[in-house]
């Protein structure tokens, strides 16, 4: 459960989070793990890049930087003045990253050109998506990660992470996602959209027809089990497409 940034975090949105899971018949292995639990794996990461001069203090605030497309370099050799709140960020050198996609296919990053030194851990002491996400998948193993193709360029800074780390790289698919009319993301900051559970089976099957599945008509009259059953026989990622036909339109 990514609960890293406990102030923003909405009561119960967990445990709603989890509830929806259930009620579209998805499974996990093993007890719930939280980032706000795993602090200490955060703290040994960044101090084994910052006993390798990897790391320096940013004073930079996100209004100070709003207008930049990438980090500038502000705090990289400068000394942060005394009592003034400061995150970390690593040093990203110039070189570009390069992975094959089992989806989009060859994507490559020049990581210091798109977004320059990256944060690590936040002014207000939150550490970063990055840094933790990259942490836990090597640390609980993950060799194959599929995710929304909205974050297929965030993959080659955490790949550059994982190198200065010493990580293993997972294998990464990233799926295409429903856009609005203007090819923007879907985001729950724009419209209300919500997953009806009562409803589940139907749109379970809708995904697996977006996501290149050609699903028999039999499906929609039986249970969640057995379309998962189904799916998971059928899949094929060589059908997934790169991009998805549909849009949400109001």
């Amino acid at each position: 459960m990514e609960d890293l940034d406990r102030p923003r975090e909405v009561a119960g949105s967990a445990d709603r989070i989890l509830r929806t899971l259930q009620a579209f018949g998805l499974e996990w292995d093993g007890e719930l793990v939280r980032q706000s639990d795993r602090t200490l794996l955060y703290v040994a990461a960044i101090e084994s890049l910052r006993a390798r001069n990897l790391t320096f203090e940013c004073t930079c605030s996100r209004s100070q930087l709003e207008d930049e497309i990438r980090y500038p370099g502000t705090c990289r050799t400068r000394t942060a003045a005394a009592g003034a709140p400061t995150g970390i960020r690593i040093k990203v050198d110039r070189g570009t990253v390069v992975f094959s996609d089992r989806i989009q296919g060859t994507f490559r990053q020049d990581v210091a050109d798109a977004v320059g030194d990256v944060i690590l851990k936040r002014r207000d002491q939150v550490f970063a998506y990055l840094l933790a996400v990259v942490v836990d998948d090597a640390e609980q193993g993950v060799t194959h990660i599929v995710r929304g193709a909205d974050l297929l360029d965030n993959t080659p800074r955490q790949i550059y992470l994982q190198e200065r780390l010493t990580l293993p790289r997972p294998a990464y698919a990233h799926v295409p996602v429903l856009t609005e009319p203007d090819d923007s993301k879907l985001a729950k900051s724009r419209r209300s959209v919500s997953l009806d559970s009562a409803t589940a089976l139907p749109q379970l099957l809708s995904v697996f027809s977006m996501l290149g599945l050609e699903v028999p008509p039999a499906l929609a009259r039986g249970t969640l089990a057995e379309a998962w059953g189904w799916a998971i026989g059928n899949w094929d990622i060589k059908r997934v497409p790169k991009r998805l036909n549909v849009r949400v339109t109001d």
